[in-house]
């Protein structure tokens, strides 16, 4: 009975094995993935462990009745920080279907094999570091999804391709290198649905031949150098959602064709050099869910009808020459949520019935001519939702109101520079509790800085710059949460915000990123007085602290070597004395400073970045020596007696001895004869004829 127990034991330990063996991957296929793994610099984790592939992390194995072997159908090492190239020994992978690749390291030019391999459905080589014109030579009768996206890839747009790949529906070449016009042969790709073309440098007329594709709902053609007029044709293409040509040089008015396109939903046209009026059937378009044709010509009234558009979040319109009153009927938009309207001539006031606009959530009205700025707050204050409010360089010579009758609860970035506001700051902002980011500089405030400047929690971004404001920086500056603990996150910020105009050489990055500022304390320009407090040293976040052009004074304290995240301290233009403290040179991320024009005296610290600090740093006080200032003075060898009443006669004039002798010698003999050589002998020279003289 024992024997026929083991002898089952050893039936049973073979069929495992055998089933074991049944589930190894092939031979072939083994040989492929170890040649790919060795043609990289960092290791995949699990994949030295065993022979069986088909068990290793990101492979999978197909479920046929192979006995003997199991075939690899997909590789999927998405974002695993994968560093190295790609070998050429993958291409043995006969019988896969997806390869993912992408958000990794690889580099180099990828071999030609991977483009040939007849069973591959779903490609992905996106964001890496790859090379080369890979669009020749392809050959994949199986895809339906290719993503070479975010590399470096050249050569023309060749969409000979298309022959052969007859099945795709996803095809994304955007943010690589690829030049010239578009091929005529893009119109054999008819099962095509998404076409991603942008970040490229794709030139030439709007490109008609992608008009053929009559399933597309996804086009995106920005950030190229298309020009000449936009093709009327778009109307053909009515399954269209997305429609992207921003950032590129189309010119003329749009054609009034968006009346065919009921399935479109996003739609942009931004930073091109297109003008007229709105078309008629875009601003009566009740799919669209968001517009952005900023940084245009476009003219004429605010014509939208906001009762078709029912469906509109986001409305950009900024940068343009549109004209008029803001009509009431925008107030119709109640799924409104962004609104800019910045840098046009709209003027008047900004409707009442705006107040209705609860969904809102950014708002700009920057460089226009509206009035009332009281009614303006009090109108926007009523958007519960309302977190970012740009009102720069309009309303302009008007009083900031002292209070409020309503409240900006989720407020968290207002800018109402440039405007010659008159007034102090009010009490209403100290309710802003979500506060980030505060911008009142260029006016005519006046008026102590409260001490509930301190209070925001939140806030990483002051600029009170260019104002009359007077007495002491308030202490509780220190204090800011945002700018003393680092591990604060600034969640909430909308990524995109209009509070600056760039120029449009920059090819269309027409507003700066809200998020990506800087954290700032600008308080330059005003007349402040008063220390600058030791307690600054705190501000461990701070990256710019400006405050120039005031009446500080005192001297500069140690700590600010605490504020190590600093990459700009200016302090000049103050009444600022004593010495330079040598800490500073801690500061290594210091790429600007200056203390010019202050009461700044002893010897300028060398080391880190103050070697690469020019004179124009530290000009303006007498003071100062050492580095690229004049040599300082040799230290004294014994101790001066202040008291003493003795003198000298040098060079025929009576000086007092010490210190006072030696830095007028220094200054004089500096100038008088040239190089420090010469100049430290001809120094003990007159010393010793003085003191020999004196007695």
């Amino acid at each position: 009975m024992a024997m026929s127990h083991t002898y089952l034991s050893v039936i049973v330990v073979a069929l495992h094995l055998h089933t074991r063996m049944a589930m190894a991957c092939n031979s072939n296929d083994l040989t492929a993935l170890n040649g790919f793994s060795n043609c990289l610099t960092s290791k995949i984790d699990g994949w030295e462990s065993t022979k069986d592939c088909c068990t290793w992390h990101g492979v999978t194995c197909d479920n046929s009745s192979t006995v003997s072997s199991k075939r690899v159908v997909s590789l999927d090492l998405g974002n695993k920080k994968i560093a190295g190239r790609i070998c050429e020994s993958i291409g043995g992978l006969y019988q896969l279907r997806t390869l993912n690749l992408s958000h990794n390291f690889f580099y180099g030019n990828p071999p030609p094999n991977l483009f040939r391999l007849q069973h591959l459905e779903v490609f992905d080589l996106s964001s890496n570091n790859l090379v080369g014109p890979v669009l020749y030579g392809i050959h994949l009768p199986s895809i339906r999804y290719f993503d070479i996206s975010t590399n470096h890839f050249n050569g023309s747009a060749n969409a000979a391709l298309c022959e052969n790949i007859p099945n795709i529906q996803v095809l994304n070449l955007g943010n690589n290198r690829f030049s010239g016009g578009i091929s005529t042969n893009f119109g054999s790709c008819t099962s095509l649905l998404q076409l991603f073309l942008n970040g490229n440098n794709l030139s030439g007329s709007f490109p008609e031949i992608l008009l053929q594709l009559k399933l597309l709902n996804q086009l995106h053609l920005q950030e190229n150098w298309f020009s000449g007029p936009v093709s009327v044709g778009i109307e053909n293409l009515s399954d269209l959602v997305e429609l992207d040509l921003s950032t590129n040089l189309f010119s003329g008015a749009l054609p009034d064709a968006f009346e065919n396109l009921g399935n479109l939903k996003f739609f942009s046209a931004r930073s091109n050099n297109l003008s007229g009026n709105l078309p008629k059937s875009l601003v009566n378009s009740p799919s669209l869910i968001d517009l952005n044709l900023g940084n245009n010509s476009f003219s004429g009234p605010l014509n939208l009808n906001c009762s078709a558009m029912i469906h509109l979040k986001s409305l950009k319109l900024g940068s343009n020459h549109f004209h008029g009153l803001i009509p009431e009927s925008m107030s119709s938009c109640k799924s409104l949520r962004t609104l800019s309207l910045g840098h046009n001539k709209l003027e008047g006031e900004i409707p009442n019935s705006f107040r209705n606009l609860q969904a809102l959530t950014l708002v700009t009205f920057s460089n226009n001519s509206l009035v009332n700025l009281t009614r303006a707050l009090d109108v926007l204050g009523n958007c519960k939702n309302l977190s970012i409010v740009a009102l720069t360089a309009t309303f302009k010579d008007e009083q900031i109101p002292s209070e409020m009758n309503s409240q900006f609860v989720n407020l968290q970035a207002l800018s109402i520079a440039n405007c010659r506001l008159r007034g102090s700051l009010p009490l209403w902002l100290n309710d802003c509790k979500e506060m980030q980011m505060l911008d009142l500089s260029q006016n005519l405030l006046g008026g102590t800085l409260p001490i509930w400047l301190g209070n925001f929690r939140h806030l990483f971004y002051l600029d009170l710059s260019n104002n009359s404001f007077t007495g002491n920086m308030p202490e509780s500056l220190t204090e800011l949460k945002a700018l003393t603990n680092t591990n604060i996150t600034l969640d909430g910020m909308l990524a995109e915000v209009p509070f600056y105009r760039v120029q449009q050489q920059n090819r269309g990055l027409l507003y700066k990123n809200l998020g990506s500022l800087p954290r700032t304390l600008d308080l330059s320009c005003n007349n402040l007085s008063g220390p600058i407090w030791p307690a600054f040293e705190k501000l461990i976040g701070l990256q710019i602290l400006n405050l120039k052009n005031n009446y500080l004074s005192g001297s500069i304290p140690d700590g600010l070597s605490g504020m190590v995240s600093t990459e700009i301290l200016d302090l000049s233009h103050n009444l600022l004395s004593g010495q330079i403290p040598n800490s500073l040179v801690k500061l290594s991320f210091l790429s600007k400073f200056s203390v010019a024009y202050n009461q700044l005296q002893g010897e300028i610290p060398t080391g880190g970045q103050f070697l690469t600090f020019p004179y124009a740093s530290f000009e303006g006080n007498k003071g100062l020596c050492g580095a690229i200032f004049i040599p300082c003075k040799p230290t004294q060898s014994h101790p001066v007696d202040w008291s003493s009443n003795e003198h000298v006669d040098i060079l025929g004039l009576p000086f007092v001895t010490g210190v006072a002798t030696s830095f007028v010698l220094s200054t004089i003999i500096c100038f008088t004869f040239g190089p420090a050589d010469r100049m430290v002998k001809r120094i003990r020279s007159i010393f010793n004829k003085g003191n020999a003289r004196g007695g």
